[in-house]
């Protein structure tokens, strides 16, 4: 999911008539020392290796305004220009550290809330498909939830909010990956549990009628009848028009467990107790 950070910070890139450097800028006939350097020097220098491409390079090159020039303003922007030099080469470990130690620095900046959206897409690029392990998934999730909790107004908690709906699908995905593993072997019981993870933490993303019809299938083969008659009520209400519901009536009806009239009634009058008693 590799997504190329919104970069709101403005570039100078100014091209330098510097005629000597130390090793860190390219090596001359007549080398100055970095440490001889002004911050602007230093700056632009970074700006330079960075849009040639060089992230790398340039978050070390950043990161060198800070160390010499701790008070100065360039600091402050060197920092948030480190961790996106960072960000860009793939060092996202590097770009998280960065972004942190700006947040602590400059909390309430005007960056602070691009600083927050870089760690949460240094999470949100690397998720992995459904079949591994989806801890950098949950990271990606806390992460831009933070972004949207403490910088609600902002252009980046925006977008974070369509990445959280995105993130929550996918996590979704994964519980209905272990539970149809689950009802394929006959383990109905936890089958259900993952299904039910899925309609109690992720309800409102598209794996939820599929969860609903799944528990119905799982409740039948337990010979759980009115359970199953309960989860197709509530799969019946939210999404009477979806394929997960007529297969879930199918199999009901195939069952002879519905009336054979007023059935849309009876549907209405079991979802109503359901909810009554706080099934979901």
């Amino acid at each position: 999911m590799r997504h190329r950070a919104p970069v709101r910070i403005v570039f100078s890139v100014a091209v330098l008539s510097i005629t000597a450097g130390c090793s860190l800028f390219g090596g001359s006939s007549e080398e100055v020392v970095i440490d001889d350097r002004s911050a602007t020097e230093i700056f632009r220098t970074a700006e330079e290796q960075l849009a040639d491409g060089n992230g790398k390079s340039a978050a070390e090159t950043f990161n060198e305004v800070e160390r010499l020039y701790p008070f100065s303003q360039l600091a402050k922007r060197a920092v948030i220009m480190s961790a996106y030099s960072s960000y860009e080469a793939g060092d996202y470990g590097e770009a998280r550290n960065s972004a942190n130690r700006y947040l602590d620095l400059y909390p309430s900046d005007e960056d602070a809330a691009y600083a927050q959206y870089l760690i949460a897409l240094s999470y949100y690029d690397n998720i992995v498909d459904i079949g591994r392990d989806q801890a950098t998934t949950r990271n990606a999730l806390e992460q831009l939830q933070e972004t949207v909790r403490r910088y609600p107004g902002s252009e980046f908690a925006r977008d974070a909010q369509l990445k959280i709906d995105l993130t929550n699908d996918h996590l979704a995905a994964k519980e209905m990956d272990v539970g149809r593993y689950y009802l394929k072997r006959g383990h109905y019981s936890a089958a259900i549990n993952r299904f039910r993870v899925v309609i109690e933490r992720y309800q409102t993303t598209n794996q939820t009628p599929e969860a609903l019809h799944r528990i119905v299938e799982a409740n039948l083969a337990l010979g759980l009848e009115q359970e199953a008659i309960d989860a197709a009520a509530v799969l019946g209400h939210n999404f009477k028009g979806s394929d997960w519901y007529a297969n879930s009536y199918e199999l009901l009806t195939g069952r002879n467990l519905l009336p054979e009239e007023d059935q849309d009634g009876f549907f209405e009058r079991t979802y109503r107790r359901v909810v009554e008693f706080k099934w979901l």
